[in-house]
């Protein structure tokens, strides 16, 4: 079996974000980058899948040089070689106009993406990979097992779940499930030293529309000053509630 999985670069939620020239465009100084969390599950899963199963494991991103860092982590946790589309991941039909390409050309079996980025938490893309290849689609799924060319997948629904019967080739759009935090992996010695070793590809992008772009970015704004109301003071907090937050 042939996995692909899909990679994001994206900072690290304990990073302090900024922005330049206007606040359009994002300050990446002294940020520090990882894999998209929502991706690693899905790595961690392909990677069990190929000592479980045989399979073999290739990771691919959409990116400039900045992104290969990502990607040998990647390597070190286990895929076996690395795709990096020389591009700037700008726009979700962009980007899945290039994975799907990928796709296409190396025939992959199974692809698993993140349901959606850390950063930008479009959410689009591996749907629009799946309409533009015509493969099976399961979205939000928190676990797949596979035998032969079947798949039993279960995704995660309002209020519950639902067990999915497909075959292959299918596209997943993963999340927390696929594995638990607690078997995430961190890359070893040998993990690192031999990561340096394995395949890493750049392949220069297709032709494909840029439908959108970003025209501002803004920060949420700072939280308002908390004023603290005894518990005995019930008279108080009514008069605060009526007269100042206005909400009785």
């Amino acid at each position: 079996m042939k996995i692909l999985v899909c990679i994001s670069h994206v900072p690290d939620t304990t990073s302090k974000i900024n922005f330049i020239n206007g606040d359009t465009e994002f300050d990446t100084n002294g940020v520090q980058f990882v894999i998209n969390p929502n991706d690693e599950f899905g790595l961690t899963r392909a990677v069990w899948f190929q000592e479980q199963q045989g399979a073999n494991v290739t990771v691919v991103n959409v990116g400039g040089p900045d992104t290969e860092p990502t990607l040998r982590k990647a390597l070190a946790i286990g895929a076996n070689e690395a795709i990096r589309i020389n591009a700037n991941p700008t726009d979700g039909f962009f980007v899945a106009k290039q994975l799907a390409d990928v796709i296409k050309q190396g025939q992959y079996d199974l692809v698993i993406c993140g349901k959606e980025s850390l950063d930008y938490n479009g959410g689009m893309v591996p749907g629009m990979i799946a309409s533009l290849l015509g493969y099976n689609f399961v979205n939000s799924c928190i676990d797949v097992k596979v035998d032969g060319s079947s798949v039993k997948a279960i995704r995660e629904i309002d209020g519950g779940k639902e067990t999915i019967s497909a075959s292959l080739p299918l596209i997943i759009g993963g999340q927390k499930g696929l594995v638990e935090e607690k078997d995430l992996r961190i890359p070893n010695m040998r993990g690192i030293m031999t990561a340096r070793t394995k395949a890493l590809t750049v392949l220069e992008p297709i032709g494909a529309n840029v439908n959108t772009k970003a025209v501002k970015f803004e920060k949420p704004a700072p939280k308002s000053a908390v004023k603290l109301v005894s518990a005995d003071n019930l008279d108080e907090l009514v008069s605060l509630l009526h007269n100042e937050a206005k909400v009785i």
